[in-house]
């Protein structure tokens, strides 16, 4: 794997989760992003470098080639569309679901629904599957308050444990998809640096089974 290679990781559950993976490759960090200030860290391989970015952003730095790969939840990849890149290897590490959730008991019976959420694409073509008319309200954050308030009937956001939640009166009720990070690639550096890449990703699906 002499070819250089630039890898695109988030701070957080994903970089932690991926590393095993990453070393089982042969491909060690030598900086912490939780305690380094760098944003573009040295690996123990001189032709591996890893750019640590916003999740969100992830699959964008790999569509345009500014990282050859990428690790990146399946929910942001849905947002993203997917231009650009190949999706080869599910790695099955940050496991969650999206899910339509609201209070508990609660029945509504308007005619379009009001849904806040910041998994816009997700949730417009969910409702689409139906044949359902709703109106997207996009938040970023404390996404449990939005039915307490009255600003939406549901919401759309991820669920692991489901304690967020419970807390605030809230409960899942519809089940959306199931989510996981996944190994993503540029479709240009696939053919340009093919062998190593290529090499990286028969090792890592080796350590996810």
């Amino acid at each position: 794997m002499n070819q250089t290679l630039t890898i695109a990781l988030s701070k957080g559950r994903i970089f932690k989760e991926t590393m095993p993976l990453l070393n089982a490759a042969g491909i060690e960090a030598v900086d912490d992003p939780e305690t380094s200030r760098k944003l573009i860290l040295d690996t123990n391989r001189d032709n591996v470098k890893l750019v640590i970015i916003r999740a969100t952003d992830v699959p964008t730095y790999v569509q345009y080639g500014a990282a050859d790969i990428g690790v990146a939840g399946k929910d942001v990849l849905i947002e993203h569309g997917g231009e650009g890149i190949y999706e080869p290897l599910d790695l099955k590490i940050a496991r969650c679901r999206l899910m339509v959730a609201g209070r508990k008991g609660q029945q509504s019976n308007a005619a379009r629904l009001r849904i806040a959420t910041k998994f816009v694409n997700s949730t417009r073509n969910y409702y689409a599957m139906q044949g359902k008319q709703v109106e997207i309200i996009k938040l970023y954050g404390s996404m449990e308050l939005a039915p307490i308030v009255g600003l939406a009937d549901y919401i759309v956001d991820l669920v692991d444990t489901g304690n967020t939640l419970k807390a605030n009166g809230l409960e899942p009720l519809e089940h959306i998809a199931d989510i996981s990070s996944r190994l993503i690639v540029n479709k240009a550096s696939m053919k340009m640096k093919h062998e190593a890449i290529q090499a990286l990703i028969d090792k890592i699906a080796t350590a996810v089974r």
